[in-house]
């Protein structure tokens, strides 16, 4: 007949060590431990995915697929529930191994429980050496009071993950954004441009797959410090509850794991776009097909303007001119109209705005009030960007600010009317500035401001440039 220590152990292998009962249908992973099948189903459905598995006893990793049934185990089982013992109540008593008396001491200096032989032995002579109940709550103390630092990083952990959780919606929320922006100039120019529109959708795809990366990986490093940190929590408790030869068993060492426990804080992630999605060559080549010889419209001009002799360009003067009062004449806004009207196809241009500081340029219907303070709007029949103090804004009813990377030296604007859109280009680095959606109706004109020059600045001219229309553009009349 086996010793009662000998049944004690048999009987400890035949309780899960998760629900602390005996085994129903065994199972048996990869370290050799083993568990209820139930019980191990649900400890790897709560780890979610993504969460590397440890054994719940040894944290030696396996896979989820790789625990197998333990038949003997289960028989082993059944008997034992046949001879009616219960789950923890054939464990031998606590005897010290050496000396086979009772363990009523805890010796400080190797953090272990000895017997009262022991004690006195050359071992622990000089060791400090307490009652074990006393170093027990002593040690209960302690690792109640590791408890809250520990749940205080957990509850921490959480609140980054969600952040970085609310970073990556708001992050596709942008790449949703941009690729709409994207989609929209290319349908303008449909199959002439759809090589150009797959190569910048690869380019944003591939930058929305990297930054989505780096931050799925830190809520993925974060959700395991939460995991790393709710094990050792439930450890700790659970050794709380233990009896005081286990709880003191390698308490000093859980202490330890608890001190260097520490929440390693995500790496910053930029959410914002690097605003690398221009409009390459191909698309001004293609806009120069829809390209208009643009002139200046001398009946239009303010009197504070002067313009150069080919109608090309123009800038203001020292003193105001006297001119005609015609009701064409913009007589307070330092403006000019082109000559030509548009009243529907396609049209494309090109202004020359070199280093200057201020200026508008766009569109505007021929109908617009000429006289008094004007304010840029749709409403008020104009479609128009403009840069002051080194910002760039398109007029909008509340006004839009433009993300511009590198100064344009030269602005390219598109019409196209039946799609009721007015489009603005960096020529300089070939990138798209803004689009305004609206439906037209009447005769359109280009729209010039060169603005007046301060503190001897901003004295050089709007130049309308040269852009050769192309055989084969749908201009429209």
């Amino acid at each position: 007949m086996a010793s009662p220590a000998t049944a004690g152990e048999v009987q400890d292998e035949a309780i899960c060590s998760i629900c602390l009962e005996y085994l129903m249908e065994p199972v048996t992973i990869a370290c050799g431990h083993n568990f209820c099948r139930a019980c191990l189903s649900q400890y790897c459905a709560e780890k979610g995915a993504g969460t590397p598995l440890t054994c719940p006893q040894c944290r030696a990793q396996f896979q989820k697929g790789e625990f197998r049934p333990n038949t003997q185990l289960s028989n082993i089982v059944q008997k034992l529930k046949q001879l009616g013992l219960k789950p923890g109540k054939g464990q031998k008593e606590d005897l010290c191994e050496r000396h086979e008396e009772r363990l009523k001491l805890f010796c400080e200096n190797d953090g272990e429980t000895i017997c009262v032989v022991c004690e006195k032995s050359r071992n622990h002579k000089s060791h400090t050496v307490v009652p074990i109940e006393e170093a027990a709550q002593e040690y209960k103390e302690k690792l109640q009071g590791a408890l809250g630092p520990l749940r205080k990083e957990l509850e921490e952990a959480l609140v980054l993950t969600s952040k970085e959780k609310k970073k990556t919606t708001e992050w596709q929320s942008k790449v949703k954004n941009k690729r709409e922006m994207i989609a929209g100039e290319f349908n303008k120019l449909h199959t002439l441009l759809k090589e150009e529109e797959q190569l910048l959708l690869q380019s944003l795809e591939e930058e929305e797959r990297e930054t989505l990366q780096r931050l799925r990986e830190n809520v993925t490093k974060l959700s395991q410090q939460s995991s790393s940190l709710q094990q050792l929590i439930t450890e700790m408790e659970e050794k709380c509850q233990q009896p005081v030869v286990e709880l003191l068993k390698d308490v000093k060492s859980t202490l330890r794991r608890s001190e260097n426990m520490k929440l390693q804080e995500p790496e910053a992630v930029s959410t914002d776009l690097k605003n690398v999605y221009k409009i390459s060559l191909d698309m001004r080549e293609a806009l120069k097909r829809f390209g208009v010889d643009v002139t200046l419209d001398p009946d239009t001009a303010n009197p504070w303007l002067v313009l150069s002799e080919d109608r090309k360009s123009v800038r203001d003067r020292d003193k105001r001119q006297t001119l005609p009062d015609n009701p064409e004449r913009f007589d307070y806004c330092v403006c000019v109209l082109g000559a030509e009207g548009f009243t529907g196809g396609r049209r494309y241009w090109e202004v020359e705005v070199g280093n200057k500081t201020r200026w508008e340029l766009g569109v505007c219907r021929e109908s617009v009030s000429r006289k008094g303070q004007v304010t840029y709007t749709p409403g008020n029949g104009y479609w128009v960007v403009w840069l002051r103090d080194g910002g760039y804004k398109a007029l909008t009813p509340r006004s839009t600010s433009l993300p511009v990377s590198i100064r344009p030296s030269r602005v390219g604007i598109f019409l196209d009317y039946e799609a009721g859109e007015v489009s603005f280009y960096n020529v300089t680095d070939r990138s798209h500035l803004f689009t305004f959606t609206d439906t037209f109706s009447g005769i359109l004109r280009p729209f010039f401001c060169p603005e007046l020059r301060k503190a001897g600045k901003n004295a050089a001219p709007l130049i309308i440039c040269p852009v050769p229309a192309q055989a084969g553009g749908n201009l429209g009349p």
